[in-house]
């Protein structure tokens, strides 16, 4: 039955990737860029002094809402997630070491997505009398489309992000971190889930404001003790690393010469591997940080929508970039086990799941690498499926209302503990259906409502 299953979703999920969604994403982007002249570019600087000039690990509670910061990472514990890690992974078993070319340039042009979906969740987003703030795609999506259409789109929408982020989205994130550990130190998985769903009823019950005390700490410690991990392992590779470069580049356009196959459908599998596991890694365009972005106290929209891009940089080009540059520098070079491609015994041993830690084990040894993963890994993890119950609460909370709040709760923390027991496979399976199914009704309300996205970018620059 379940393989019947994954069969089926892997059908649509091909359809979807290869025909749809590189389309809609990098064409989403490509709008945006062009209509805001490259804002990813020319706000950069602008984008990085907001996120780091007045940075701190203590925003304080706020009367409603995020502070700027702490909007950005909760933003970011969404983004920098098992897809960071297993999925780069993925993408480069199935499609080569050129995937991660393609993860590139679909998180270049999704900077300026995310800039888009920022900038019209802040102007979109409504505010009770209590304080409490919903903001995401729903309402905008019926901003750009009134009537019975716009209810439709967002009704979709809203039920695709409950099942992607807050149900097989945490069963992703759940099931990465169980499988790492029991590799890594050998706790049973579902043990593993038992002490998730604890920790996260916990934060869950607390609110916005302490996910948004969470965030705001364990993001940038997380990242700086992965970052710092990657580089010790690329130190100590550095003789590889031009070699590294040179196979991204040269398998973005001749992947058949590692993954087999004909050139056609070789590049075709590395291009969707591309698309589909960098929507997974930064979501640029599908439609869950607008969620977060939406929570936060600052002056203008466009603030937050530069703020927002950085959050696609540091998701795409640094953490998933290391990630991969470690993977590709340990196993696929002219010394590692995958130097003549993912083929013969090696497919037996090596999988999505326990690759980075056999990467690092190369360097950092075999039991103290696949510890360090594990640890990252549920860092990672964790704080996505805090920030995606939030993004998956806020629908439902549109759909039935805040009655429906406690509900979504326990049945997002049954999910959680699933995770842990499920095969991997299918799990991925239907948690990309769900996030290509996001994308959809995201991208044509993007794209309807360009005009104010444009309007706004004007403005903000008119002030300067």
């Amino acid at each position: 039955m379940e393989a019947a299953i994954l069969k089926v979703v892997a059908t649509i999920n091909a359809y979807l990737s290869d025909y749809i969604l590189i389309f809609l994403l990098i064409g989403t982007g490509l709008i945006f860029t062009i209509r805001t002249r490259f804002v990813q570019i020319r706000c950069f600087g602008e984008g990085m002094k907001k996120v780091f000039g007045n940075l701190s690990l203590r925003g304080g509670k706020q009367k409603s809402g995020m502070t700027s910061f702490q909007a950005l990472a909760t933003a970011i514990s969404a983004q920098v997630g098992t897809g960071n890690i297993v999925g780069a992974c993925g993408a480069i078993l199935v499609g080569g070491p050129g995937a991660i070319f393609w993860m590139w340039v679909i998180a270049f042009f999704g900077m300026a997505t995310i800039y888009a979906e920022a900038t019209l969740a802040l102007k979109t987003r409504k505010v009770d009398e209590d304080g409490t703030i919903h903001g995401g795609p729903v309402y905008y999506i019926t901003t750009a489309f009134k009537g019975p259409f716009g209810k439709f789109l967002a009704g979709f929408f809203a039920v695709a992000c409950m099942m992607a982020l807050g149900f097989m989205g945490s069963m992703v994130q759940s099931n990465s971190i169980g499988s790492s550990f029991e590799t890594a130190f050998g706790i049973p998985s579902w043990i593993v889930g038992v002490i998730l769903v604890v920790i996260c009823g916990i934060i869950f019950l607390g609110g916005v404001q302490r996910l948004a005390s969470v965030t705001e700490k364990i993001v940038p410690v997380m990242a700086g003790i992965f970052l710092l991990g990657g580089l010790i392992i690329l130190v100590a590779r550095i003789q590889y690393i031009p070699a590294t470069f040179g196979m991204i580049f040269k398998y973005a356009f001749t992947p058949s010469a590692i993954i087999g196959g004909g050139a056609g459908a070789a590049l075709k599998i590395a291009l969707s591997q591309g698309a589909k596991r960098g929507l997974f890694s930064n979501e640029a365009g599908m439609g869950s940080t607008p969620h977060a972005h939406a929570q936060a106290n600052v002056a203008h929209p466009h603030d937050q929508g530069v703020v927002a891009m950085i959050g696609v940089f540091i998701d795409t080009f640094v953490v998933l970039t290391l990630n991969a540059l470690v993977v590709i520098s340990t196993l696929y070079t002219a010394d590692g086990p995958l130097a003549g491609g993912y083929t013969g015994a090696v497919t037996e041993i090596l999988n999505k799941n326990n690759l980075a830690q056999t990467a690092f084990g190369s360097v950092f040894g075999e039991q103290v690498g696949p510890m360090f993963v594990a640890i990252c890994l549920f860092f990672f993890a964790f704080s996505t499926v805090l920030s995606w119950n939030l993004f998956g609460k806020i629908n439902a909370t549109y759909l039935f209302g805040k009655k429906f709040a406690p509900v979504y709760t326990v049945i997002a923390l049954v999910f959680i503990f699933l995770g842990t027991l499920l095969q991997n496979d299918l799990v991925w399976e239907l948690t990309d259906m769900f996030n290509n199914l996001m994308v959809i009704p995201n991208a044509i309300a993007l794209i309807a409502l360009s005009g104010i996205v444009v309007a706004s970018c004007k403005e903000a620059a008119a002030k300067k």
